[in-house]
């Protein structure tokens, strides 16, 4: 009943000036990530009413070798989440937990070890989220095969970088993070501008 969300949101994509250019100048459409390793399943990402983080994500990939981020850009987008798989609400929380459930009995029954996730050597955060992903898109897929209706889009929050204080309880990085699944969803794209400091933010 609640799992349609009556209200637009807006999203930032860290990228790369090339495609920041092909989005902005050329009305093309941001591609979805497929990574078996996505957070939150494969669709188009964006860091919600986040652009610092955005473009901070972006700068930290350039500086990585073989990175297919130049020059780091980050596009806009006005989101209508839909019908959203909401990471923050019990029933989705629920409904995830289940997914996990279905699938490790289907994996036990052929044999096949369950993915893992996993961090880097950069990092103690879970940045490899090859079970999360998984679960997901199983989810997905048994939605699609019962004929259930399909999620528009997934939204998730993340706990993510350095304590702010000794025994906080609050990251550096922490965040909302949405996957639109359904591209239209995507109402328009627009290009973030700088904020005059002449004038107080409404």
């Amino acid at each position: 009943m609640y799992k349609k969300l009556a209200y637009l949101v807006l999203g930032f994509h860290g990228c790369d000036q090339d495609v920041y250019e092909k989005v902005i100048k050329n009305n093309e459409s941001l591609k979805a990530s497929v990574n078996d390793h996505d957070w939150l399943g494969h669709g188009q990402y964006f860091w919600e009413n986040n652009y610092e983080r955005a473009m901070d994500w972006a700068k930290e990939q350039s500086k990585k070798q073989n990175s297919h981020i130049k020059s780091p850009a980050v596009v806009g987008a006005i989101i209508d989440l839909g019908y959203c798989l909401n990471l923050m609400d019990n029933l989705s929380i629920n409904i995830v937990k289940n997914a996990y459930d279905m699938m490790k009995k289907d994996f036990e029954l052929i044999g096949k070890s369950m993915p893992v996730n996993r961090n880097t050597l950069e990092s103690k955060d879970l940045l490899i989220r090859n079970l999360d992903c998984a679960v997901i898109q199983y989810l997905h897929n048994y939605n699609i095969q019962k004929n259930e209706d399909e999620y528009d889009s997934v939204r998730g929050l993340f706990y993510e970088g350095e304590e702010l204080y000794e025994n906080a309880g609050f990251r550096s990085k922490t965040h909302i993070q949405i996957c639109v699944v359904n591209p239209n969803c995507i109402k328009g794209y627009f290009a973030p501008i700088i904020r005059d400091v002449n004038y107080k933010n409404p």
